[in-house]
């Protein structure tokens, strides 16, 4: 037997392993070959003799193109001076950044370097941003100039570096800041020192934060080898899950320090050498013209923006008939949205995925991607993807249901996250002694194979594909002196899907208002928003 085939067996061989009652399902797709022993860089850039002189990033403001070539050799260059700042194997590095190229230079040198990436919102306040900086460790902050100021204490503090991407010669850079072009300069140290890390499989490459089912938020391990994996299970494969390839242009617009984008554009993208469009936020006319001028072929994409497309006359000025593919996550997308964005692309398969970031983070993804593609339903979220097994139990009994039946949705293969960055019991809560990752997510599997979401056990609020821990704005809330008790709590919303609510009981003769209470938490939260109800949020 061929080492590939026996690699392929004994997965097989591994997962067939279950507990005889359990009804487990699996992807239409045959499994394949998953060279997971590759370190991620090396896995993305395996094949990079046939694109190296190709775009691999437009900047969509500037224009500036890098090809794979570059994006290779800075990427090295990076990681070595890395290295000179005192950043070690296994250490940290913050990407505080909106979408542009350093974010993925930065992202691949933290890679060669035997580092782990963690992305934060650079719209986090400070108290947030240093939460995360210090349960992560963080060692170096690559950032904007701009926002040097959120981080200020942690270099003062506890000894964090700051870079700074500004390029700009005209803006200055804050005392004691490095800038990024520093980063960039050859050194003749660069083979020498990656070429010597040993990186094993089961490193962590990339430190999202999740509040996962419920609680607070938390650092999810995602290893070298989950991630090839996830990657893998995507784009490989004589019929890829989600068909792209070298010719085509894929737009990010979704935030690069969110793992969707991170992983099913930036990586996926990298790995079959397409060409990635980024643009640093979402504005329509933009967006629109970028797509025409770019000739964009695959358009990722979230609810709210799927429905400011849908709803925008705009798009009747546009050539968009390049687009081949518009493909939606995050969040759940309606019919109704659905058979609009199909009116405004009428070239594109349009389909959605399922993910969780503590999952790799892709569970399902519609079979209507692939090369060879499968008829979808309308709201389904696809089917599992090969190489993972995936079974829906009963809440409250543990007992695997079989098809047709709603139930909390379980997955278990070798993409799933190490675990919970220094909390195993949360990490215990979530995958069981199984290997079965609980998602929190209510859905029910019907007879043709496809996932559908009807519900959720867990608290988490999804706003406009963003989570949102009701358990951190209580926490928050119940720190006012004139709030007793707090209870958060998901409302729908149109545009962005779901928006928090609070329910607050105010101190016995309190004239504490509602409009106090949301300045105070916009002086400390810029990352969701307290919706305002006259009648039930403040008791």
């Amino acid at each position: 037997m061929a080492p590939q085939e026996q690699a392929v067996s004994q997965v097989m061989e591994k997962q067939s392993n279950n507990n005889n009652s359990d009804v487990i399902f699996r992807s239409k797709l045959p499994d394949i070959y998953i060279p997971n022993h590759l370190s991620l860089h090396d896995y993305i850039f395996q094949n990079i003799s046939e694109f190296a002189t190709k775009p691999c990033l437009i900047n969509g403001p500037t224009g500036h193109v890098y090809t794979y070539s570059d994006v290779h050799v800075i990427s090295r260059q990076i990681a070595a001076n890395f290295h000179k700042l005192g950043v070690n194997q296994n250490d940290v590095v913050m990407l505080l950044l909106p979408n542009c190229p350093e974010f993925v230079l930065s992202f691949l040198a933290a890679s060669f370097r035997g580092a782990t990436a963690t992305a934060a919102n650079p719209f986090f306040t400070p108290a947030e941003i240093a939460k995360q900086a210090k349960a992560s460790n963080t060692k170096l902050i690559i950032t904007e100039a701009r926002y040097v100021d959120k981080i200020k204490p942690l270099q003062n503090d506890d000894g964090v570096v700051i870079v700074c991407i500004d390029d700009n010669e005209s803006v200055p850079i804050p005392e004691g800041c490095l800038r990024f072009t520093e980063l960039t300069q050859s050194t003749t140290e660069a083979s020498e020192v990656i070429d010597s890390v040993e990186i094993s499989p089961d490193d962590v490459v990339a430190l999202p934060y999740s509040s996962g089912t419920t609680g607070l938020p938390k650092g999810v391990m995602l290893t070298h080898k989950g991630l090839v994996t996830s990657v893998a299970q995507q784009v490989d494969g004589e019929n890829p899950n989600l068909y792209f390839h070298s010719d085509d242009v894929i737009l990010c617009v979704l935030p690069m320090f969110h793992i969707y984008a991170l992983n099913s554009i930036m990586l996926c993208g990298l790995r079959v050498g397409a060409a990635i469009l980024i643009m640093p936020k979402f504005e329509i006319n933009l967006l629109l013209e970028l797509i025409q001028r770019c000739k964009v072929t695959v358009a990722p994409m979230v609810p709210p923006i799927v429905l400011a497309i849908a709803k925008s006359s705009e798009t009747e000025k546009y050539d968009l008939s390049s687009i081949r593919v518009v493909k939606s996550g995050a969040a759940p997308l309606g019919k109704e949205l659905e058979d609009a964005v199909n009116a405004k692309f009428p070239n594109a398969k349009l389909g959605q995925g399922y993910g969780m970031t503590e999952a790799g983070p892709v569970l399902a993804m519609s079979l209507g991607f692939a090369k060879e593609p499968f008829p979808v339903k309308s709201g389904a979220c696809g089917t599992v993807v090969r190489n993972a097994e995936m079974k829906i139990v009963d809440p409250d009994t543990g007992d695997s249901l079989s098809r047709n039946q709603p139930g909390e949705i379980c997955i278990r293969g070798h993409q799933i996250m190490k675990g919970y960055l220094n909390n195993p019991a949360a990490t215990a809560e979530t995958i069981d002694k199984d290997g079965w990752l609980h998602t929190g997510d209510i859905g029910l599997i019907d007879d043709d194979d496809e996932l559908f979401i009807v519900d959720r056990l867990k608290e988490l609020i999804k706003y406009k594909g963003f989570q949102v821990a009701p358990a951190e704005l209580e926490a928050l809330l119940i720190g006012h002196p004139d709030i007793t008790d707090v209870a958060v709590v998901a409302m729908k919303e149109e545009a962005a899907g779901e928006v928090p609510v609070a329910f607050v009981v105010k101190s016995k003769d309190s004239e504490l208002s509602e409009d106090d209470v949301k300045q105070f938490v916009s002086k400390q939260v810029k990352s969701c928003v307290l919706q305002e109800n006259q009648q039930s949020v403040l008791h």
